[in-house]
């Protein structure tokens, strides 16, 4: 009877898993379906090019009707400029911690300092936004003797200091799950501690530490409120690569959504933006999982 009973919950257990998993499949099926279905109504609905949505900065929708422009070149340049440097700054950091946390100071790395990392992966991205804005954004004002400091720098800098935890947590649990053979035979060959960690520990957690950078850039990439709070929102190609101000594809979602009315240009526009924010993170994604198979490969 005891075997029968746990066989029973096994069963159920397995049941239950099954549901779940199929369950998020659907979800992420049914959801790209959506952004598909509205997002294609600009170039079937209102009959604009693809051509145009990707590489004209003409942004003038129409608010009924249509015959307006829906170039979106500035937003989504905005979006790859401020994420690539974002993950730019964020990665060497994040890497040399988990790095200091695992190999350096394991002790003080689980106790103190990984608690303290993860705590930050919690905080609102509004404060993130806030603080940039208060302190930030004038700073940069200041030293680079700006106008006002609203500039890529600074929304470079707000999403470096927020996909820094998600990057750091992800790669020290990778580093942590290189196994511990492999450091034995490093030190056994003669190498020295950095040896073994530049040779062995991080090419081994490569996988892993891609996982972080992949979860980090999807953070970033997506990221709105705290963004639009100091870039300064200007539908303009940036001057200056670093300290100009633009704007990008989630601040313009975030911005305009609201205020269109459903089956609009505009509105279609903005669902053709989201359904592209989609697209760029599936394109990262497989980019990442190629780097990761071929580094893999390498060993």
């Amino acid at each position: 009877m005891r075997g029968k009973s746990m066989f029973r919950k096994e069963y159920f257990g397995r049941i239950v898993v099954t549901i779940a998993g199929l369950f998020l499949i659907f979800l992420t099926i049914s959801i790209g379906a959506f952004l598909l279905y509205r997002g294609a109504a600009t170039f079937t609905a209102d009959h604009h090019s693809v051509a145009e949505f990707l590489f004209s900065s003409d942004w003038a929708p129409a608010q009924q009707g249509s015959g307006g422009k829906v170039g979106a070149a500035i937003f989504i340049a905005g979006s790859i400029l401020i994420s690539s440097f974002a993950l730019f700054l964020a990665t060497p950091f994040s890497l040399a911690a988990a790095v200091f946390m695992t190999e350096i100071s394991p002790r003080l790395g689980r106790k103190v300092l990984q608690p303290a990392v993860e705590i930050f992966v919690g905080i609102p991205s509004v404060v993130y936004g806030w603080v940039g804005l208060t302190v930030l954004v004038p700073f940069l004002a200041g030293v680079f003797h700006l106008a006002y400091g609203y500039s890529v720098l600074a929304g470079a800098v707000v999403l470096a200091v927020m996909i820094f935890p998600t990057i750091t947590s992800v790669s020290v649990d990778a580093i942590r799950n290189v196994p511990i053979e492999y450091k034995e035979a490093s030190y056994g060959l003669g190498s020295t501690r950095w040896q073994m960690i530049r040779r062995v520990i991080v090419p081994t957690a490569v996988p892993g530490i891609l996982t972080g950078v992949v979860l980090g850039l999807a953070r970033a990439f997506g990221e709105a409120l705290a963004v639009a709070m100091v870039i300064g929102k200007m539908q303009a190609f940036p001057e200056n690569l670093l300290l100009s101000p633009t704007t990008n594809l989630t601040a313009e979602i975030t911005a305009d959504m609201g205020n269109t009315t459903l089956g609009s240009e505009i509105n279609n526009a903005l669902w053709s933006m989201a359904l592209l924010l989609l697209l760029i993170s599936f394109l990262f994604i497989l980019m990442i999982r190629a780097i990761g198979k071929l580094g893999a490969g390498q060993k």
